[in-house]
């Protein structure tokens, strides 16, 4: 394949273009559903009806003019990149970030790859003897996210993109309030937007991890269950009651040192979990709950937020 004309078609660099033809290279693919049995799919998958109606509409049905070749190479590959990681639990890009303006198939590619690799998931879930409450649930995180990228004007999904391949692999599981990531001897903690951090709630959610990972992965051995999140960085704790859920939350962990250098942009973050835009100017940001008051009056006094990683023994 001609490497400069593909990345030209697809309107990304021939770096990214190459680094998906090494990583791929000739390995084996995944068919995606039927498309009749896809809108079925779709809702087990929480995708709401309008984010449905676009990805049925940009199906790649064979012929449809909405896919041209570079597009199908680019599918195929993708799904095949991350198949080939069946498991792991690492940060992966399926693929370079494509022009959203250009139509459904452009716009929901990764969908598509994600929708092929469902069935993938689900056999990886049964070989482990997880219950397929437990993985459709896990799995559709696809749909939350989905919406929430709706919600930020497409300013989302370069990011989740990534972060689906995690539950694609097999590496997310979730229960109760929290999800959970495989990998290393931590069970890393990511708190998905489902409703309040009670106390309860967490404390729910570790037990079910207690017993799920041993019975489902005996040949690792977890000894910690970790985060990194710009939730537990203390300076919160200037603005927030003591009892609060997130407070609460901090105080679980004993945090290692802080480096500026590690982690995502916590401000960049904050303003994407938080507010859900990361364009809105601070002065037209809502302030109606403590912590949107916290990020505004802390960001607007110049100061900046810390992404902290912490964990305690399970």
């Amino acid at each position: 394949m001609d490497l400069d004309d593909t990345a030209a078609r697809l309107g990304v660099s021939v770096e990214d273009v190459d680094r998906v033809h090494r990583l791929a290279g000739d390995l084996p693919s995944a068919p995606l559903p039927a498309k009749a049995d896809a809108p079925a799919m779709l809702d087990r998958l929480a995708v709401r009806p309008d984010d449905a109606a676009e990805i049925m509409e940009g199906w790649p049905d064979p012929g449809s003019p909405l896919w041209t070749p570079e597009l199908r190479w680019l599918l195929d590959r993708s799904i095949a990149l991350v198949r080939a990681d069946l498991g792991g639990g690492g940060w992966l890009l399926p693929g370079p970030e494509l022009p959203r303006d250009r139509g459904p198939a452009w716009r929901h590619l990764y969908v598509y790859a994600f929708l092929a690799l469902a069935d993938v998931a689900m056999a990886y879930h049964r070989d482990h003897g997880v219950d397929e409450a437990v993985s459709w649930l896990s799995l559709a995180d696809l749909g939350r996210n989905l919406a929430v990228d709706r919600r930020m004007n497409r300013e989302g999904w370069p990011v989740m993109q990534a972060w689906l391949t995690l539950h694609a692999r097999g590496a997310v599981y979730e229960m109760g309030r929290l999800q959970f990531h495989r990998g290393g001897t931590t069970l890393d903690l990511h708190i998905p937007e489902s409703g309040p951090m009670t106390p309860e709630a967490i404390d729910a959610s570790l037990d079910q991890a207690r017993v799920f990972f041993p019975r489902h992965f005996p040949d690792e051995r977890y000894t910690a269950f970790g985060c990194g999140s710009w939730l537990l960085d203390p300076q919160l704790q200037e603005y927030l009651p003591e009892d609060s859920n997130i407070v609460r939350f901090q105080r679980r962990f004993e945090l290692e040192p802080y480096e500026e250098s590690e982690g995502p942009d916590a401000d960049v973050e904050v303003l994407r979990f938080v507010f859900r835009t990361l364009t809105t100017p601070l002065d037209r940001l809502p302030r109606d709950n403590v912590l949107q008051r916290a990020i505004v009056d802390h960001l607007r006094a110049g100061r900046r937020w810390h992404w902290r990683r912490g964990s305690f023994p399970i």
